[in-house]
């Protein structure tokens, strides 16, 4: 921080521990720093210094949609945060600012617009018809998790990105040590360096291609020399991380509907509610753990009467945007005839989650095969003894012990 930016009357820095959460609790560090002020200063367990924070709706837009705020100045920095390590690379399209981040999230459009999505629609159904076919075949009780919310994601997320099914385990092993702070910063980096090197060559051995995943629309580009490999790499893991975020956002989801009878009787009775509904489920599940990625001021902004100097790292909580009480009525309660809602859960601006239309269609399938194919379905343990994964950036439980 400047010397100039330290002599101002600033808000006091909030020391924002890495608490274990389980259930779909709302943070209450978080809860306490919306209530101290739409603009306030947090210190996270690893990196350097503290930051800014801003929770309102409006502010937190604001900030993601501004090109004042910057994200590849980040690498240069030790920006406080949650995680001992960087989770993108440099040169990966979360720390690419415009026109470059344009660019690289242009190779990969056609894989994510509606028409993309739909394509593995009819697989992704297949897939999960037969997971769970699986599930009632072995009968109760039975791990949820285990059985359909984790294998289901990594192989929908791997259909698209081109990843061949022998290779899914070690996808999932490798996200699920990038995603934890628990193991440490060397096994976690470590584990982003073997799937960096797994898609660099498989990028690699796609340049040419004329297929539609995303790998091979990557090694098209790279071919073309519209984008680095190194580009296309960051992008990848990006995306095999972020799709498996849907295990941990399922999860919650249905940790929420079987605590809450009413919510999946009201789905079983009137299926055609289900997608407005899911879209007020994403609003109100805590789906990580504190905040995201930072970015950096580039020039001098106010905020709410708040300057924020050039250089400062700040932080948005798409969480508190979620339950800001000016945009949605009653936050605190699930609505399932909230309309409309301009929920944040897959952020926005230049950096909105590609994967959100696709992470839609899943939760859908999902409910609408587990609610449909499976009535009886509840949990098999009491709500307080769902185990929930501790050290997780993205939060979920670690198991959904289930019987019908």
């Amino acid at each position: 921080m400047s010397e100039e930016t330290l002599t101002e009357t600033l808000p006091p820095i909030r020391h924002w521990p890495a608490v274990h959460l389980s259930g779909t609790d709302f943070d209450p560090v978080l809860t306490e720093l919306m209530s101290e002020g739409p603009v306030t200063r947090i210190q996270l367990p690893n990196g350097e210094g503290w930051a800014w924070l801003v929770t309102r709706y409006d502010d937190v837009r604001r900030v993601a949609n501004d090109p004042r705020f910057g994200r590849e100045a980040v690498l240069d920095r030790q920006v406080t945060r949650v995680a001992p390590h960087f989770i993108p690379d440099r040169g990966a399209v979360g720390f690419l600012d415009p026109p470059d981040h344009t660019r690289l999230r242009r190779s990969v459009a056609p894989a994510f617009t509606a028409k993309g999505v739909e394509r593995v629609r009819d697989e992704a159904r297949g897939m999960l018809d037969d997971l769970v076919g699986e599930l009632l075949q072995d009968g109760p009780p039975a791990d949820l998790t285990s059985a359909v919310l984790s294998p289901f994601p990594i192989a929908v997320i791997c259909e698209l990105l081109g990843v061949p099914p022998a290779d899914r385990h070690s996808m999932h092993t490798w996200t699920q040590l990038i995603l934890s702070s628990s193991h440490g910063k060397e096994v976690s980096e470590k584990a982003k360096r073997e799937m960096s090197a797994y898609f660099s060559d498989l990028v690699r051995l796609r340049e040419g291609s004329t297929a539609e995943d995303v790998t091979s629309l990557l090694g098209a580009a790279v071919g073309r020399g519209e984008v680095t490999l190194e580009e296309a790499v960051g992008l990848t893991v990006l995306l095999q991380i972020g799709g498996e975020a849907v295990t941990n956002n399922s999860g919650q989801m249905f940790y929420l509907l079987l605590t809450r009878p009413d919510l999946a009787r009201r789905l079983r009775s009137d299926p055609e509610i289900r997608p407005r509904a899911i879209d007020e489920l994403l609003r109100y599940i805590p789906h990580r753990s504190a905040v995201g990625l930072s970015r950096i001021a580039l020039e001098d902004v106010e905020i709410r009467g708040v300057r924020i100097r050039a250089g400062d790292p700040v932080y948005v909580s798409y969480l508190a945007a979620n339950r800001d009480p000016d945009v949605f009525c009653d936050p605190e309660t699930i609505d399932f005839s909230r309309s409309p809602n301009p929920h944040v859960a897959f952020g926005f601006g230049p950096h909105y989650c590609p994967g959100g239309q696709l992470a839609r269609l899943e939760s859908e399938l999902l409910v609408d095969a587990l609610l449909d194919r499976v009535p009886g379905l509840k949990l098999a343990v009491s709500p307080g003894q769902v185990p929930f994964r501790k050290g997780a950036l993205i939060r979920g439980p670690e198991a959904l012990p289930v019987t019908w």
